[in-house]
């Protein structure tokens, strides 16, 4: 009895090192490489821009990391930040700024237009997150956005 007490107790210490290690590391559901994605927010004037990849955000997963590479309307919003807009504001918030410019041919006709594009990480796939944003009338507003849909380049 003492000997199936003690497997026992060894096997609920091996589920409870491997329950630790899961909640520690927070790699991506998805093996490395590049992902057509939805990039779903709570704004119609904060969204992917339905002209460049169909409306999708690519996701870039590198070493268990994702980062999602989302391409604007304009060049009105200036900053992210991960988190509340009060956060935003404060003393050494981790502010991302643009990641470049995409020059947008437009389906209507409209002339092409130069946006921007951003790079902001993401801990897990369908899950909402807060984002807040600055544009040129220098005010924070609060967004919450999810990734999904991940589809292999």
């Amino acid at each position: 009895a003492k000997e199936d007490k003690k497997a026992a107790t060894e096997d609920q210490n091996k589920d409870d090192a491997s329950e630790a290690k899961e909640e520690e590391t927070e790699e991506a559901p998805i093996e490395d490489g590049e992902y057509l994605v939805d990039f779903n927010t709570d704004s119609s004037m904060f969204h992917e821009n339905p002209d460049f990849d169909g409306g999708k955000a690519t996701l870039i997963v590198e070493d268990g990391k994702m980062t999602v590479h989302i391409t604007l309307n304009s060049k009105n919003i200036v900053q992210l930040f991960l988190g509340t807009a009060e956060d935003a504001q404060k003393d050494g918030a981790d502010l991302i700024d643009p990641a470049g410019t995409e020059t947008i041919e437009y389906t209507d006709g409209s002339e092409p237009k130069e946006v921007y594009t951003f790079d902001v990480p993401v801990k897990k796939l369908d899950e909402e997150f807060d984002l807040a944003l600055i544009g040129t009338k220098d005010k924070w507003y609060d967004h919450k956005v999810s990734v999904s849909n991940p589809v292999a380049k």
